[in-house]
């Protein structure tokens, strides 16, 4: 554990050679996931640096989910960067990390080898939270400040925090060019009904580097999680 700007992150790091590998998790997910741990073995059989991280509220670190925000799970990650990295970096942003990753990028530039992009959900609270609501789903989220939803992915509600909708209009990317210029690679489901994969292509267009390939996998989900969608993540992170 390290100690960040909203408690503890809890992190797991393999020490190897070449860029950084660095795990950004999504939206209530942690660092124990498939798509993570399978990274995790690619990196220790290859002898390749990575490192991932618990944001606040998520997985093993301090905090509670409900308080969380984009700005605070950004300062995380860059916590989690600064303390625990050094050198060249080729974060991996999956789902929400995409977005996350996407944030951190932009204020380590010097830093990266290239980025990876699973089903990534930059401006996810707006384009795919916010514009999707219902009116009663709204008047939750303004008159009482949150709106509890049922989650396919977890026995727990997903609590949708007005904080987290007014925060993260603070970090939209989606309206101008993204000034991201390394190599980035983006993967997608065609199937994913959390992140169409338009969304992802609107944020392939954004992005101001010339270096950006994008597959999409027709059958793909949002998890990303099938024995050949984890081998063609890890071919791509290897290939950068």
């Amino acid at each position: 554990m390290i100690d960040g700007p909203n408690g503890r992150i809890a992190y797991r790091r393999i020490a190897g050679d070449g860029p950084c590998v660095v795990w950004f998790g999504g939206f209530k997910s942690d660092m124990t996931g498939t798509k993570a741990e399978e990274l995790a073995r690619w990196a220790s059989a290859a002898g390749r640096a990575y490192m991932r991280f618990d944001y606040s509220g998520h997985g093993a670190s301090e905090g509670r989910f409900e308080d969380g925000t984009i700005s605070a799970w950004l300062a995380d990650a860059l916590a989690a960067v600064d303390m625990l990295t050094s050198g060249p970096l080729i974060p991996v942003g999956s789902s929400m990390g995409g977005w996350i990753a996407a944030l951190a990028a932009l204020r380590l530039q010097e830093r990266l080898a290239g980025i990876v992009f699973i089903a990534p959900a930059p401006d996810f609270t707006e384009e795919l939270m916010w514009n999707q609501m219902t009116g009663p789903e709204r008047d939750a989220i303004l008159k009482e400040g949150r709106l509890i939803e049922h989650s396919q992915y977890s026995e727990e509600p997903t609590i949708i925090t007005r904080a987290l909708i007014d925060d993260g209009r603070k970090h939209l990317i989606l309206g101008g060019p993204v000034a991201i210029a390394c190599p980035v690679r983006i993967i997608q489901g065609m199937a994913d009904p959390d992140v169409p994969w338009r969304h992802a292509l609107k944020f392939a267009e954004r992005l101001s580097g010339d270096d950006v390939e994008m597959t999409v996998i027709k059958s793909g989900d949002h998890r990303l999680s099938k024995p050949h969608e984890i081998r063609r993540i890890i071919e791509t992170v290897a290939a950068l």
